[in-house]
């Protein structure tokens, strides 16, 4: 295994200083052009690799912005990253992306893992099974910003940037009310998280302001997970009234869903109306096209990050920002036409 070259190594090679490769490798301007040309060509030449945490250790900046979500493999969390990259990456600023998997076990460690990293500030979506916030008291009380998106706590001096849950859940609730349905069911998450019990809240509001009956098959709650489905379908074909709508808090679930729904033999929209949540790319390729909320989340991210930069660059103080909240759209299509 090769040697890590130095700065030291290239001023022995060169016959300079070790003061004169750093600030040549800094763009210096002490520094002559040639002098620069040929520390740089040099360095390109054996392969030198800037140590970017130490060239910072004097301003404590490491230029790194560390974010937690729950996890990778979702449409909407991806677009929210690559708003939030976009901006960090044009303003010089790289992240550090780690997910929960929905475990607080792992979000703990991936919380120390970035402030051990020395982040410069963190962007949080949480996990799940969250329901202790210690773990972020460490960037607090070191004054490191911190935003939660999404999936949000209240926390002081934590800024949240969401969607209001709330009045989607209520568009969704009484769109499907205004198409006929008078029996209606809410397929949620996990409700210990805020915008899955903003969500129901909204629908649940709908639902009583139209003087519709609420019972045990009004709500389901659920890990969201298409692998276990079957259990909803069963729920839904066993209710002792025909459910004829019901409001999704995922498009993937909801596109699951309408595929179980037809295979035993229930029609969408005729025998249920199906509104979801998101505006994944699923919902215009599953048949019929899925009704939805949109939820802008590459408006999100940049939200996010532009939000954090700015704070860094002493432009606003974060830290005195409450909630900031995304205009939602519903979007209708076949699922819930009449």
């Amino acid at each position: 295994m090769s040697k890590k070259i130095t700065i030291y190594d290239l001023a022995q090679m060169l016959n300079v200083s070790p003061a004169t490769v750093s600030r040549s490798l800094n763009n210096h301007h002490s520094i002559s052009d040639a002098t620069k040309k040929r520390i740089l060509e040099k360095a390109e030449e054996v392969g030198y690799r800037t140590n970017k945490f130490a060239a910072n250790l004097s301003n404590q900046k490491s230029n790194t912005i560390g974010v937690i979500v729950p996890r990778l493999n979702s449409y909407f969390m991806s677009t929210v990253l690559a708003g939030i990259e976009q901006v960090a990456n044009e303003v010089g600023y790289n992240l550090i992306i780690s997910q929960s998997l929905e475990s607080e076990e792992k979000e703990k460690i991936n919380a120390k893992t970035l402030l051990d990293s020395g982040v410069d500030a963190l962007l949080v979506s949480l996990a799940n099974d969250s329901k202790d916030y210690k773990h972020f008291e460490h960037f607090t009380t070191r004054k490191i910003p911190l935003l939660f998106f999404d999936r949000v706590i209240d926390l002081p001096h934590c800024p949240t940037i969401l969607i209001d849950n709330l009045s989607a859940g209520y568009e969704a609730g009484k769109h499907l009310i205004e198409q006929g349905c008078t029996n209606l069911m809410h397929i949620s998450g996990n409700l210990k998280r805020k915008l899955y019990e903003d969500r129901y809240k909204g629908f649940k509001n709908a639902l009583l302001e139209h003087q519709l009956e609420i019972n045990d098959y009004t709500l389901i709650e659920t890990d969201l997970d298409p692998k276990n489905i079957q259990s909803v379908i069963e729920t839904i074909t066993g209710s002792p009234k025909k459910i004829d709508g019901i409001f999704v808090a995922s498009d993937n679930y909801a596109a699951n869903c309408i595929k179980e729904l037809k295979k035993a033999g229930i029609r969408v929209p005729q025998d249920i109306k199906v509104v979801g949540f998101n505006n994944d790319p699923v919902s215009e390729i599953i048949s019929p096209n899925l009704t939805t909320i949109n939820y802008p989340g590459h408006k999100m991210g940049v939200l996010a990050g532009e939000s954090i930069i700015a704070h860094l660059k002493g432009s606003i103080n974060l830290q005195s920002t409450n909630t900031i909240l995304l205009r939602h759209q519903l979007i209708t299509r076949e699922s819930s036409s009449n």
